[in-house]
């Protein structure tokens, strides 16, 4: 599993990497960025140590979900900055590739630089080891609609939750709280997510792209 930042494989594809845990898939979590620039605005104190604290959050998500004991891999790309290590971002991605059956990964015309970069590195990485990869998406739920013709329904794919998985998930969520919280009451410390936009993946199914 493939993110640009700590949080995103959870918003995209949290409840199915819980049925994948419970059903003893072995699971490898690549962190691209540590999620260091969320708030570049901020003067809170804790903007200062963002990487530490969603490595901590991340780990809380990864337990919620049962899936405490997949690899967690992180490549330090500087955030916001994915696209300037592409090439060699795709070589990493195509070495840790070599024991997977699938690959997922941001979308890669998710409208967020981070994430579509990503994206083309891990199909790239795909492509040269023959390992399939699936495109989650993260702000396409913000800025398209269902009938939305620039995205590629024709490839897409429902994946229904179970209750249980559904309750990981929404407890995963809760665990990013530097995201969906405001860091402080001053101007750059907002909610990266509030709940207008944390509402499209509280849902009971996923979608990916394949």
């Amino acid at each position: 599993m493939v993110a640009a930042h700590p949080d995103d494989e959870v918003l995209g594809f949290g409840g199915t990497t819980a049925l994948l845990a419970a059903s003893g898939v072995r699971l490898r979590v690549v962190s691209i960025t540590a999620g260091e620039a969320s708030h570049p605005h901020s003067h809170t104190p804790v903007a200062r140590h963002l990487a530490a604290v969603r490595d901590r959050e991340l780990h809380q998500a990864l337990g919620r979900l049962g899936a405490a004991s997949a690899q967690r891999v992180a490549l330090a790309v500087p955030d916001g900055k994915v696209a300037r290590h592409e090439r060699e971002l795709a070589g990493h991605l195509t070495a840790l590739l070599r024991d997977c059956d699938l690959c997922v990964a941001p979308y890669r015309r998710d409208l967020h630089p981070d994430h579509e970069a990503a994206g083309r590195a891990a199909l790239a990485a795909g492509a040269a080891r023959g390992v399939p990869v699936w495109e989650y998406p993260i702000w396409t739920w913000h800025w398209a609609s269902p009938d939305d013709g620039r995205l590629p329904w024709h490839r897409a794919a429902r994946i229904a939750l179970t209750p249980a998985a559904h309750t990981r998930k929404r407890a995963a969520l809760e665990s990013f709280h530097s995201q969906i919280e405001p860091l402080g009451s001053g101007p750059g410390d907002e909610a990266i997510l509030p709940p207008a936009e944390l509402a499209h993946f509280r849902r009971d199914f996923e979608v990916i792209w394949r």
